[in-house]
């Protein structure tokens, strides 16, 4: 029995040798766990610091891109209101020039061989008529037969044609 007492006590001093070896293996193995936790939470502070900062940020260019946005839309507002009084001026000024009649007749050139409208040479084949009204030289094209008055140029005709009717 005593040497039974001893193989038993011995057996019992290695597992107790294996048991000790093996939670010292399972501290070390807690140690690194608790090390790499202690590291995820600083990654986890760190991460979570620099997502507020880009919160912030984006709440910044928010805010700017907003009022940018207001100022342009006020712009586009003062654009829209001066096209308007543009529009306005230019009836304005539209609504003044109806009333104006077209300019007299242009003095005919002096040069006799060219047509006063036209500016075509006087030829053999192309004759010259002398407007009644203005007295310019011009060209069978450049000129309407007015019956027992002669010829006038188209220009004078058109000024003269409102007034008979």
């Amino acid at each position: 029995v005593p040497q039974r007492l001893a193989t038993l006590a011995t057996t019992a001093q290695e597992e107790a040798q294996q048991s000790w070896q093996q939670l010292q293996a399972q501290r070390q193995e807690v140690a690194q766990l608790q090390e790499q936790l202690n590291r995820a939470r600083q990654d986890g502070e760190r991460w979570a610091s620099a997502l507020q900062r880009a919160q912030r940020e984006a709440v910044e260019r928010e805010a700017t891109r907003g009022a940018e946005q207001a100022r342009q839309q006020e712009l586009v507002r003062d654009m829209k209101g001066r096209l308007l009084e543009l529009l306005r001026e230019k009836d304005a000024l539209w609504q003044k020039t109806e009333g104006i009649d077209t300019p007299p007749p242009s003095p005919a050139p002096r040069e006799a061989g060219l047509c006063a409208r036209c500016r075509k040479d006087f030829r053999l084949l192309s004759r010259r008529y002398n407007c009644r009204l203005c007295h310019g030289k011009v060209c069978h094209a450049c000129s309407v037969d007015v019956g027992k008055h002669g010829r006038c140029c188209l220009l004078c005709y058109q000024q003269r044609r409102p007034q008979a009717t």
